[in-house]
């Protein structure tokens, strides 16, 4: 079997920025077995698996490394991204997933995701979280994947060395923990992410992680729109907007490689 691949890098303005995902086309699924084992050699946080629709939407599906996924924002964005490279047309494009109905849109090199909100609630958290996260102190709520821990100053964020090995062997559900503080004047908030379960130590740049920070960040601040900077290594920018009960993520991305997987 030969099967298009692209190797494409979301959150991101210039090649070797934001997050790499792999998107891989497919006239049908495969076997679970064969989308985790490319997956895994791959060897990104994500990879997306697409198949088109007779109807002209698209059925997507995301691996990472050790497991599947139930939602992904750049790898969504790259599959977006993948689809206008191959002459796609009619925007927004719609993609049926795991986490329901969701859709791109286009705006010349901008791609607008629209999510699912999943806001955050008030949780007992594992006792060893914060210590695994190289924090003393920090706020922590519960969404329906993930932990989020609040920190007072975004240079908490950014110089975290987390004990990733602590980490993994915590009850954090499906997903990981992410961590936040407001920004300066340049972006609204900070974050990184950290999700040792899925087989990723830390993901560079998230997208769905903001299915939560953005209703989270809307309730302290009262605002509806935000300027996000994910303080990874790579780091990347993403503009989010909360409506109603969805999440609106955009951003560019970047093509690095296009060639042909054969399984």
């Amino acid at each position: 079997m030969s099967i298009p691949y692209y190797h494409v890098d979301s959150f991101a303005d210039k090649l070797f920025e934001g997050n790499p995902a792999g998107v891989c086309l497919f006239p049908a699924f495969p076997a679970d077995a064969i989308m985790q084992k490319i997956a895994a050699e791959n060897r990104h946080s994500e990879t997306a698996f697409v198949v088109a629709r007779a109807d002209g939407d698209f059925d997507l599906r995301w691996f990472t490394p050790e497991a599947e996924d139930d939602l992904c924002g750049h790898a969504t964005l790259a599959a977006a991204f993948v689809l206008s490279m191959c002459g796609h047309e009619s925007w927004p494009v719609r993609f049926h997933a795991a986490s329901g109905l969701l859709t791109v849109n286009r705006d010349e090199d901008q791609f607008e995701m629209d999510f699912p909100s999943r806001p955050p609630e008030s949780c007992e958290p594992p006792t060893e979280l914060l210590p695994a996260l190289g924090l003393q102190k920090g706020h922590v709520m519960r969404s329906s994947r993930d932990l989020l821990v609040l920190v007072d100053h975004a240079e908490t964020v950014q110089n975290l060395k987390p004990d990733i090995r602590a980490l993994s062997k915590l009850d954090m559900g499906i997903g990981g923990a992410m961590v936040t503080a407001r920004g300066d004047d340049d972006v609204d908030y900070v974050c990184r992410y950290f999700p040792p379960s899925l087989g990723i130590n830390e993901d560079p740049v998230s997208g769905s992680i903001q299915c939560t920070l953005v209703p989270f960040w809307a309730e302290r601040t009262g605002k509806q729109t935000f300027r996000v900077q994910q303080l990874s290594p790579r780091g990347g920018r993403m503009r989010c907007k909360l409506n109603g009960d969805r999440v609106k993520i955009a951003g560019a991305a970047k093509l690095y490689l296009h060639g042909t997987i054969h399984v």
